[in-house]
């Protein structure tokens, strides 16, 4: 059998290691993951190897040749013009795979029994087998269900926190018959998760999954690349060692001289042509490459030092890595997850601080502590957007150079000269990263067009009128106000894409930014007129006459924030009686119980006042909770309730978009309109991007997001709500009080639980296949249904903490609260059995 090598990768994630080397050249062991791959073909009798090459090809072909020096016989294939993906390089060569063969990724360290995997694709007759394994937290990876039979259901590639079904995830690692490569279109980039296996799975040809034994691990990033280097000196994974094994855990190379003095604590693997010094202390964990010196009273705590290196008296090195030919000087000090590229200098008593990435060839001046990486920035974090955009505490984590950083990120993704608007909430701190924004746009040539303070829904309203390329707000986040919270819009004013936060987040990890020449460089403009665009769109959908005549009172409280000075100037155009509360700017946003006493005096006022309704702005505009007549608050899921009646009244047969949480009362308002309901994920993007692109949508969101009139602007838009209400209800000549009246009874709770990151997957897995499939719903998270009596409990992963949510809902009050109690012992139980049996591991 042949077996074909993937080894093009460049390694992003891994610099500064891979700026002079290939991924798969990356060593663990001081061997390259290529080697200990090759190795493990070899283990198994195949030795033919194709290896397709794309990045830095000829590291590879000079360092294993023809392949004879390591018992295999090996063939390249080059991507010369531009990377193929997965699948368009093995279709590259299919004229050399005339039978079954292997696929292997040349970037992951493993000790799969290949041959039981074989055995397995030859039992089953399949066409496709991938072999999969299971891990604690597969949010990295390609997730797969396979029935009992081990044939493949399902899979997704790279799920969000809230999408993850199962724990059991691709490797990379496949078994193929050639006839499945003519399913693949030629010389045209094609990946085999993305476009193959789901092509395989739509024509029903067999495609199984093996499920591994042994040891598995994608060196994707820096933290993986140690995990892999500690876990294979503890013997986790069956890997060869060039060094001899000279006492139990301590393995030294040839002609490796260590001073008596030195201590060393297995396990360790020191090369060849290596120098210890006297009272060295080495702790275990520690791999030191061939031809490394290590000076005097030395003091190594796990360090991974390649060859070449050279380590100074009294030098002090915590979990690091120290690339080839790297020089740290004496009593210098290179700390816990620091990474120092080829070829630099670390000066005497200079400090690399933890998490710091120092590129190739750079020098650290003596007695200097680098706490930013040496090009620029800080500490490179895994993922820069969250659920709904980039979010961290002010001035810690989103900092001026933090921002200045992810600006020249973005625009570095644009077309150069694109302009961009750039929007932020009345608050200082907001107006600080906002213009460290822009410094960073103008920095790589992108125009941008300042709206100053405004409301979030103008802005989203702005960006398409304009026909900007994108924009940008600032605020403060609506539910932590020690949070900054950045989004950033796409051409329609919906938040940007997976995909393209994913450009974005390698821009900013890679640091590879444009540069522009002086007269490049970006220019300003403020926009005066982002009140009068907003105001124009406003009052094009609405009718303007029903609110003018309705004599309808209303009371707004504003909560201190900027949607104060946009909204009384719409409702004055209209003659409308709108009495306001709270609507002078303040520069601290309000605790949850300071909103919560400003709401109990809002339905004080309206009560006293005899008004028809009152409403309290928050979330910058987006989000609202409505008061009644009588001075009771409407929310959350009667707020979606109400807000679907109203507007189905008006708009039989329309469609409406709520997440995949919000209450069955929704279908069943639904079905006395005629209407039509549409679930989506529980996030804003999720949400913005089907109200746009499904048809005849008349409403969009819940009560706790805001939303969504798809006509006016894609975001949430608690200031165009208001007005709405005013003409429906004026219209419709129904109070608030009556409308909530007429609303089914639908019983629908929530509970969250502590769940860590490593279980969640292994929990959705267990719920899909505990149940059966024709009650599932696997649109965010996993939802159980009774669809005879619209019951239905829901498990959503959560996107940002240590937890799940269990949604339950039902007619039937007992239904909801026994549900409730049984699936929380039930995922409480699981999450303490799957720490039980950590502890046995």
């Amino acid at each position: 059998m042949r077996a074909v090598l993937m080894a093009g990768g460049s390694g992003t994630r891994l610099r500064p290691l891979t700026c002079e080397l290939p991924k798969p050249m990356v060593p663990i062991l001081n061997q390259p993951i290529a080697e200990h791959i090759i190795n493990l073909l070899r283990r198994h009798q195949i030795t033919e190897i194709i290896a397709t090459l794309h990045y830095l090809p000829d590291v590879m072909r000079d360092y294993f040749q023809d392949g004879s020096d390591y018992g295999v016989q090996i063939t390249y294939a080059v991507e010369e013009d531009q990377p193929l993906g997965t699948a368009g390089c093995v279709k590259n060569i299919a004229e050399l795979l005339d039978e079954t063969f292997l696929v292997i990724s040349g970037d992951s360290i493993t000790d799969f029994d290949l041959s039981a995997a074989i055995r397995f694709h030859k039992q089953k007759q399949s066409k496709a087998t991938l072999i999969l394994t299971r891990v604690p937290n597969p949010i990295e990876f390609g997730v797969v269900i396979t029935d009992e039979n081990h044939r493949i259901s399902r899979f997704l590639e790279k799920p969000s926190t809230s999408e993850i079904f199962s724990d059991t995830v691709n490797t990379g690692t496949y078994i193929l018959e050639p006839e499945v490569l003519d399913y693949l279109p030629s010389n045209v980039e094609s990946d085999f998760s993305a476009y193959l296996f789901p092509l395989l799975l739509e024509k029903d040809e067999p495609m199984y999954g093996y499920i591994a034994d042994g040891y598995w691990c994608d060196v994707g990033h820096l933290d993986a690349y140690r995990d892999a280097q500690y876990d294979a000196l503890q013997r986790k994974v069956k890997l060869e060692f060039t060094s001899e094994q000279q006492s139990p855990g301590i393995w030294v190379g040839q002609n490796t001289y260590i001073d008596s003095t030195a201590k060393i604590q297995a396990p360790v693997i020191i090369g060849r042509n290596c120098r210890i010094g006297s009272r060295v202390q080495i702790e275990a964990g520690t791999v030191i490459g061939d031809n490394v010196t290590i000076g005097a009273d030395a003091d190594l705590k796990r360090p991974i030092i390649w060859n070449g290196a050279s380590i100074g008296e009294e030098a002090h090195l915590r979990a690091c890595v120290i690339a080839r030919g790297t020089r740290v000087g004496r009593r210098a000090h290179v700390l816990e997850g620091a990474v120092v590229g080829s070829l630099s200098t670390i000066g005497e008593e200079a400090q690399v601080s933890p998490n710091v990435r120092v590129w190739p060839s750079k020098e650290v001046e003596s007695g200097a502590t680098l706490n930013i990486n040496l090009i620029w920035g800080q500490t490179a974090h895994r993922n820069l957007f969250g659920q709904r955009g980039v979010q961290g505490l002010a001035n810690i984590d989103i900092t001026p150079e933090f921002a200045v950083k992810l600006g020249a990120a973005y625009g570095s993704t644009l077309k150069q000269g694109s302009s961009v608007t750039v929007s932020r909430d009345q608050r200082s701190i907001s107006r600080m990263v906002s213009r460290s924004l822009i410094a960073g746009l103008m920095s790589v040539g992108i125009n941008v067009q300042n709206l100053e303070a405004t409301a979030i829904p103008v802005a989203r309203t702005v960006v398409p009128t304009l026909s900007v390329t994108g924009g940008i707000h600032v605020r403060v986040h609506p539910d932590r106000a020690d949070y900054i919270l950045i989004e950033i819009f796409d051409p329609k004013g919906i938040n940007i894409s997976k995909s393209q936060e994913k450009k974005i987040e390698g821009a900013y990890f890679k640091e590879d930014f444009r540069r522009a020449q002086i007269h490049e460089i970006g220019n300003v403009t403020y926009l005066n007129q982002g009140i009068e665009i907003y105001s124009t769109a406003f009052e094009k959908h609405l009718n303007v006459p029903a609110i003018r005549n309705s004599g309808a009172k209303v009371v707004i409280d504003y909560v201190y924030a900027v949607s104060g000075a946009v909204l009384p100037l719409l409702l004055a155009k209209f003659g409308c009686d709108a009495v306001v509360l709270n609507a002078s700017l303040n520069q601290s946003a309000l605790a949850v119980p300071e909103r919560e006493a400003l709401l109990n005096q809002l339905g004080h006022v309206v009560e006293a006042l005899k008004a028809n309704f009152g409403v309290q702005v928050s979330a910058h505009g987006e989000q609202m909770i409505l008061v009644d007549e009588s001075g009771l608050p409407i929310r959350g899921e009667m707020l979606t309730a109400l807000m679907i009646q109203i507007i189905l009244t008006a708009n039989p047969r329309g469609t409406v978009v709520v997440p995949v949480h919000a209450s069955s009362a929704v279908e069943q308002i639904a079905r006395r309109h005629d209407g039509r309901v549409i679930r989506t994920k529980a996030n804003p993007t999720a949400l913005m991007e089907a109200c746009h692109t499904n048809p005849n949508v008349v409403l969009g969101g819940s009560g706790e997001m805001g939303f969504i009139f798809p006509q006016l602007h894609p975001g949430f838009d608690a200031m165009f709500c208001i007005a709405k209400l005013m003409e429906m209800l004026s219209l419709q000549e129904r109070s608030l009080g009556a409308i909530r009246s007429e609303l089914p009874r639908v019983y629908h709770k929530n509970y969250p639980v502590r769940c860590p990151w490593t279980v969640k997957g292994a929990l959705m897995r267990h719920l899909v296949e505990t149940n059966p499939a024709e009650n599932l719903e696997l649109v965010d998270g996993v939802k159980i249904c009774n669809y005879q009596n619209d019951s239905w409990v829901l498990i959503l992963p959560d996107a940002s903490e240590p937890l799940v949510t269990i949604y339950a809902n039902s007619n039937n009050k007992d239904w909801v609260d026994e549900t409730l109690r049984e699936y929380r012992t039930r995922v409480q139980e699981f999450v303490e059995l799957d720490k039980g049996m950590d502890f046995l591991n």
